[in-house]
């Protein structure tokens, strides 16, 4: 039997190309061979916060190929630990014979897979010209989102707005010799009206993102909130947008999502699609300049089957 490859974080962060990643994700979701059942979503409680963990198990095959799981917990309080919100590994698995190929710790794993899942969206909602972004959050999402969104759209600006303003400064530092200016701002409203991309990844539970702050032509990413009782966009930005989502199975998941729906604001028929009927040409992007376009983002067991086989590849073949 041949040994278990063990892929670490640092081999991922190093050996990542965003555009071959997203090409690879694009390829992912217009095939029709991929099978992805419903994810498992349990929360249970954590008294020493006061705050629900989460609990995610997301399998998926691609038949006479690859096989994998991602085990995931996220504790949205674990900022007074000193530790990521988000903790997961990936197995990646022979699908003939179910031996196990690779084990991959998945926070980087997550991190960039998530980044260009919402880049390849970008490809087909943003404006091609899109040179400005306004990155919302500070988590480890945030240099990632923004380096995948510049490797498909010309962003030369990014303000980077974060609860904590050491945080948000600390990630245009971290981000000093890319070929973008960045700058964190003081507050959301600032810049919010001015750019052509916003993306959020907060775990906030009040919107961030306001209808009455947006303007024409723009394209709003939606990454972070995954329950239904989180929102990161108000109602005003449902109805003033073109809603697309990663996949039509997790569009209840989130309160950005779900709570529209509920309320009657947003209808099934009014969300134009996903990405597999975007990546198979099975429905219309982008209608015209004019059209403020989102993205709703809850995650998606076949990026991580698709991204774990990319850095399989990429380990095996160095």
């Amino acid at each position: 039997m041949e040994p278990i490859i063990q892929i670490s974080d640092d081999f991922i962060n190093t050996h990542t190309n965003f555009k071959e990643l997203i090409s690879a994700l694009k390829s992912g979701f217009a095939s029709e061979d991929i099978s992805i059942p419903n994810r498992h979503h349990h929360l249970f409680p954590n008294p020493e916060t006061g705050a629900d963990s989460t609990l995610l198990l997301m399998p998926a095959w691609h038949s006479g190929k690859e096989a994998g799981v991602k085990i995931a917990t996220v504790s949205p309080e674990n900022d007074r630990f000193g530790l990521p919100s988000v903790h997961a590994l990936y197995i990646l698995m022979n699908a003939v014979t179910g031996a196990i190929k690779a084990t991959m710790q998945a926070k980087s794993l997550t991190a960039k897979r998530t980044a260009a899942t919402s880049a390849l969206a970008s490809t087909f909602l943003s404006k091609e010209n899109s040179t400005s972004l306004l990155m919302i959050g500070t988590g480890a999402l945030s240099t990632n989102l923004i380096r995948a969104h510049a490797s498909v759209r010309p962003i030369d600006t990014v303000y980077v707005w974060g609860r904590n303003p050491k945080k948000a400064r600390a990630i245009c530092e971290d981000l000093k010799d890319e070929i973008f200016s960045c700058r964190a701002i003081a507050s959301i409203e600032e810049k919010i009206s001015e750019v052509d991309i916003v993306s959020c990844a907060t775990l906030s539970k009040i919107p961030l993102v306001l209808g009455k702050s947006l303007r024409e032509g723009q394209h709003i990413d939606l990454v972070g909130t995954y329950r239904q009782d989180m929102r990161e966009a108000d109602d005003e930005v449902i109805q003033r947008t073109a809603v697309f989502v990663d996949s039509l199975g997790g569009r209840k998941e989130s309160g950005d999502i779900f709570i529209p729906l509920k309320k009657g604001i947003l209808k099934e028929d009014d969300i134009k699609g996903d990405l597999f009927s975007l990546c198979s040409k099975k429905t219309n992007s982008r209608m015209d300049d004019k059209e403020i376009t989102l993205f709703k983002s809850v995650g998606h067991a076949l990026e991580d089957l698709v991204a774990a086989s990319y850095y399989y590849e990429k380990f095996t073949h160095e």
